[in-house]
């Protein structure tokens, strides 16, 4: 993975770090490039939002990507939690826009089973965009889980998030901490899954069954490798 192009597709601010940031530091420190792309506004299906929060809400998006060495985030206003109320096609051509721009070697995002209708339209997005086709740069692509999410199915659906990555972040997860506690309303107290102490001891569930003190699982859903490579 070293040395690469990364594109986060995130569908609200906070997913983008919450599934991936140790990866991606680790990327970053081994020579790769990253980018981040928002595609919702987040925060205003929770009700009256003003817009100064929003404006509070991506400046500390900006913050949280620049801990992790991430110095470009590009963000969209799909309408938070209601990406459904979009035709598909939409959403596709917001994706294809930064894909065909940023040519990325890897996406990670969100996984397909996810409860949340905007990771799941976001996953969508991502592969219809993606679609394989003769000439087109086909990135790797990757889904990580965000808690209260992901985890929010119940146990034996046949659409549970199954890792078959793992990569080993125990150098990683104080920077990805750090970076998440810049996300001042949207973290979570504990024992919520998505509080500080939540996001530290998933990485050491996954790291446990791997032999290791902490892990970021992902899916892997296609890697191309061509004659070239």
């Amino acid at each position: 993975m070293n040395g690469k192009n990364v594109l986060i597709i995130a569908a609200h601010p906070d997913d983008e770090l919450l599934g991936c940031a140790g990866t991606v530091h680790k990327l970053i420190k081994n020579g790769s490039k990253a980018t981040s792309l928002i595609l919702g506004e987040g925060m205003k299906s929770r009700g009256n939002i003003e817009e100064s929060m929003l404006k509070g809400l991506r400046a500390d998006t900006v913050m949280a990507n620049k801990e992790i060495g991430i110095t470009k985030v590009h963000f969209e206003q799909l309408p938070d939690n209601q990406f459904d109320s979009l035709p598909l096609l939409e959403v596709v051509k917001v994706v294809e826009k930064y894909v065909d721009e940023i040519k990325p070697d890897i996406i990670f995002t969100h996984f397909g089973g996810d409860l949340n209708i905007d990771h799941r339209m976001t996953f969508e997005a991502v592969l219809t965009a993606c679609r394989p086709q003769p000439g087109f740069h086909h990135p790797e692509i990757y889904c990580f889980e965000v808690p209260s999410a992901t985890d929010y199915h119940e146990i034996g659906q046949c659409n549970a998030f199954v890792p078959n990555v793992h990569v080993d972040i125990e150098d990683e997860i104080n920077v990805k901490i750090k970076a998440l506690a810049h996300y001042q309303t949207e973290m979570r107290p504990f024992p919520h899954s998505r509080s500080l102490e939540g996001i530290k001891i998933l990485a050491q569930a996954r790291g446990v069954r791997v032999g290791c003190a902490y892990v970021e699982a992902f899916v892997l859903v296609r890697k191309i490798i061509r004659n070239r490579d």
